[in-house]
């Protein structure tokens, strides 16, 4: 048991570790950045869903932040957040609940990118930006696309229309600061043209968004940009790493897991965290490192070389040398408490609903909720 964290030898394993000095320090950077440029930082609280974390950001209950789902919105704004962007396409059929929100005096936003979008929300009075794509990744419209001026003069008409965002989901697919930054580039100046475009028309863009987590830590230049947006960069994963975002150091969350087994002819330790605690997912299977389903660490948190869960079934992980790896196991027994690095910290914290918290202060673990549903 680190000697910093008492009680941790206590937790009913598997159990979702935040290291909060790392978060802090993950939170500070971006900020840092956003100043940096310009711009307003609206972080996303997808991958977080916690009061607590959320007022660690800077600013607290005053700073803008970005949701997911409409339940997000629903349990910050009860905590005090009043400036909120739903960044998913809004679907007609939730615009009672956006209604609600706002009739509580929530500043809700939603996002948009057809004709009959924009017809439902401005009819409902619902305020909101209308997604452009720029990088092919997901949804929005091209800055050239005549429809962005029709569903802006739609929006326009009622005086719903707040400006345009966009996400370049794309730029998870290179790696290193400069390609990131290229995509970066491509976010800002796709949302400016869109933005200019609107205004040509006579049409109001007084918010242009852009972000992701990898194109805003690394942007250069953000002219004509008021918004950046970024969410897994408090906690950080595998994949993040993958892309040089960050370091194995900056991953705040971990899964805790215990030893329950040992194959010694295969070379396998059995550990009680399946792919129900780590998530299914394998972000870094096409990476020029597999991860696997995650990075093995000590109880402390140092990474224990070249050692992986190289498989999961449901409740069982089974840890092995990465492929090509010399060397024997390290001498791991029955009940050892090891933790294990998520390749995307989404995925593995949705499986869980709440955080044991490692205190930047040292001391006992503190228990944060954390929350889910849409």
């Amino acid at each position: 048991m680190p000697a910093n964290n008492p009680g941790i030898e206590d937790l009913t394993t598997p159990a979702l570790l935040l290291d909060e000095a790392k978060m802090m320090r993950n939170i500070e950077r971006l900020e840092a950045h956003a100043r940096s440029l310009g711009v307003a930082l609206r972080p996303h609280l997808k991958t977080a869903k916690s009061v607590e974390i959320a007022l660690r950001l800077g600013g607290g209950v005053s700073a803008p932040i970005t949701v997911s789902t409409l339940a997000e919105a629903e349990v910050f704004h009860d905590a005090g957040f009043t400036d909120i962007l739903y960044a998913v396409g809004i679907a007609p059929q939730k615009l009672a609940r956006v209604q609600a929100l706002r009739a509580k005096g929530c500043d809700l936003v939603v996002i948009l990118d057809s004709p009959e979008q924009a017809s439902a929300v401005a009819k409902a009075g619902v305020p909101a930006l209308i997604e452009i794509d720029s990088d092919g990744h997901r949804g929005g419209r091209l800055a050239d696309d005549p429809a962005l001026i029709e569903i802006g003069k739609i929006l326009g008409a009622k005086g719903v229309l707040r400006g345009v965002m966009t996400h370049a989901g794309e730029s998870y697919t290179v790696r290193g600061a400069a390609a990131h930054a290229e995509f970066a580039e491509l976010e800002r100046s796709s949302a400016v043209k869109a933005a200019d475009a609107l205004r040509a028309a006579g049409l109001p863009c007084p918010i242009v968004s852009v972000g992701s987590t990898p194109t805003a830590h690394a942007a250069r230049d953000l002219t004509g940009v008021t918004e950046l947006r970024a969410g897994v960069y408090m906690v950080f994963d595998l994949v993040m790493a993958g892309l040089e975002v960050c370091t194995l150091d900056d991953l705040a969350l971990s899964v805790l897991t215990t030893v329950i087994g040992h194959q010694p002819a295969k070379g396998w330790v059995m550990i009680d965290a399946g792919w129900m605690a780590m998530s299914r997912d394998r972000g870094t299977q096409t990476m020029d490192v597999d991860q696997g389903y995650g990075v093995v660490c000590d109880v402390e948190g140092r990474v224990l070389r070249d050692l992986i869960v190289r498989s999961a079934n449901q409740e069982h992980g089974i840890i092995a040398l990465r492929s090509g790896a010399k060397g024997p196991l390290p001498d791991l027994p029955v009940g050892t408490q090891l933790r294990i690095l998520p390749n995307h910290a989404c995925a593995t914290a949705a499986q869980y609903d709440r955080y044991h918290v490692l205190s930047a202060a040292g001391g006992p673990l503190k228990t944060w909720h954390r929350f889910g549903g849409w």
